[in-house]
């Protein structure tokens, strides 16, 4: 549920962005109009989740029972809420890659898991991720594939990692327990924007003592603590809390919070009860607005008002000035294309071949040329594309370009042909081909007969 940043500044000014482009609005209304519909399915792939289980195989290997528990979660299953909530990283805010998280567990409790199937949503290596698209799947302990998947690709860790569980908040991704989000992650008095500060007083020198320490719910961390060790079955104990990389505790039921050092091994509180909720930490700083939130997470941090995603319409962009030979000509689209309005196509031909020929063209012709090859909104492009949002990337160059523009050779076409490449390195990691570039396929060849590696290590990471 965190992307790290330096200070508190740069994480009120990143998370806004990741907000407008990771989960675009566009894909929740479509997600959530599949889902209220019935359409579990439809929701998750509008939500760019594959679906690599099926639920009648389950059923004839594992009873009716699981099915019938597992379909009732599938079709509360909002995934448009689940990929808002899913760990990410810095710099751009995108998924942490290579990652099985547990959504639910069906059957006993067992600390190594080999009794209980689960199902869990997986992301994609960094190295195959194209549209940070995201897998359902079943996962029983075994190490292998369970009766029911629908893939044959490997991942590099299938085991449902002990810090990014959801299992234990299924108001992150379950529409039925929602309602429990402003609970689980709100300090007490807390009264919507700018109420209490996340941390109350009895914790400010652990607080003092951790960097971004304010970031910590550590008002959260008994409690949690006692639902982890309900839920997994132990007996009362300390469970580790790791607050960053250097920095770990150890949280009794009772409330005792005493730093750990390197301790290592035991329960390990889910990384989504250590940190304050980053939707919180915008809310107080008032760097974003319940409108621009998951509906269904500002319905439950700001009860009072009612929020729906609002879809802005794609429109045209109207025709932009431009300084030209010491008069204000315009450049639009005409004829599906980016055109320069004010001058007459002899004009445009005989300016196009002085081009050709080195020379200088108009300036509308200029303007024209750095809307193809770098236009001012490129960033919002690469952001849109990095997150997978390929429609509302191409919306935005017809917007600017027209739908029948040639894209020229430029950084806009670089970043449009770098995607398309990436679908297809995609496309063989869910085939079962890994990337022969990926250091996770050189990791996983067999040792030559002799028993070392007939590359150097280093290599392996070029």
């Amino acid at each position: 549920m965190l992307t790290s940043a330096t200070d508190d500044d740069s994480r009120v000014s990143f998370w806004p962005r990741v907000r407008e482009f990771a989960v675009p609005a566009s894909m929740i209304e479509r997600a959530t109009a599949r889902r209220t519909a019935g359409d579990w399915a439809g929701a998750c792939a509008a939500a760019g989740i594959e679906v690599d289980l099926h639920v009648r195989s389950l059923a004839r290997a594992h009873g009716q029972q699981l099915a019938t528990q597992l379909r009732a979660d599938l079709r509360h299953l909002a995934p448009d809420l689940l990929r808002w909530h899913l760990p990410r990283i810095a710099p751009y805010g995108l998924l942490r890659p290579g990652l099985t998280i547990a959504l639910a567990r069906y059957g006993a409790a067992a600390r190594d898991g080999t009794s209980a199937l689960y199902l869990v949503a997986r992301t994609v290596p960094a190295w195959a991720d194209a549209g940070q698209r995201i897998s359902l799947a079943v996962w029983d302990g075994s190490g292998g594939d369970p009766p029911g998947q629908r893939y044959s690709h490997p991942h590099p860790h299938p085991h449902p990692h002990p810090r990014f569980r959801f299992d234990l908040h299924r108001h992150l991704w379950d529409v039925r327990r929602v309602g429990e989000l402003s609970a689980r992650s709100t300090a007490p008095g807390w009264s919507g924007p700018g109420g209490p500060a996340p941390g109350p007083v009895p914790y400010a020198d652990l607080l003092r003592s951790v960097p971004d320490g304010h970031r910590l719910a550590v008002w959260r961390w008994a409690e949690e603590a006692r639902l982890l060790l309900r839920a997994d079955g132990v007996a009362d104990g300390p469970v580790l809390v790791r607050a960053g990389s250097r920095h770990r505790f150890l949280v009794a039921p009772d409330g005792t919070i005493t730093p750990a050092g390197a301790a290592r091994g035991g329960p390990v509180l889910p990384d989504a009860a250590t940190w304050v909720l980053p939707d919180l930490e915008l809310l107080r700083a008032g760097a974003i607005d319940g409108d621009r939130l998951h509906p269904l997470v500002a319905a439950a941090l700001v009860p009072a008002r009612h929020f729906s995603p609002t879809v802005v319409p794609d429109k045209g962009v109207g025709p932009r000035l431009v300084e030209c030979r010491g008069a204000m000509h315009r450049i639009g689209l005409a004829g599906g294309v980016l055109a320069a309005l004010d001058h007459g196509p002899d004009e445009i031909r005989r300016e196009e071949l002085l081009a050709e020929l080195t020379g200088t063209p108009l300036p509308c012709l200029q303007a024209i040329d750095r809307a193809h090859r770098h236009p001012d909104c490129l960033a919002d492009i690469q952001e849109r594309l990095r997150h997978g949002d390929t429609g509302g990337a191409l919306t935005v160059v017809e917007n600017l370009l027209g739908p029948g523009a040639l894209l020229r050779d430029g950084a806009l076409r670089e970043a449009l042909e770098s995607a398309a490449r990436q679908r297809v390195t995609y496309g063989l990691f869910r085939a079962g081909m890994s990337h022969p570039r990926s250091p996770w396929r050189e990791r996983s060849r067999p040792l030559p007969p002799s028993g070392r590696r007939s590359r150097p290590r280093h290599a392996l990471l070029r």
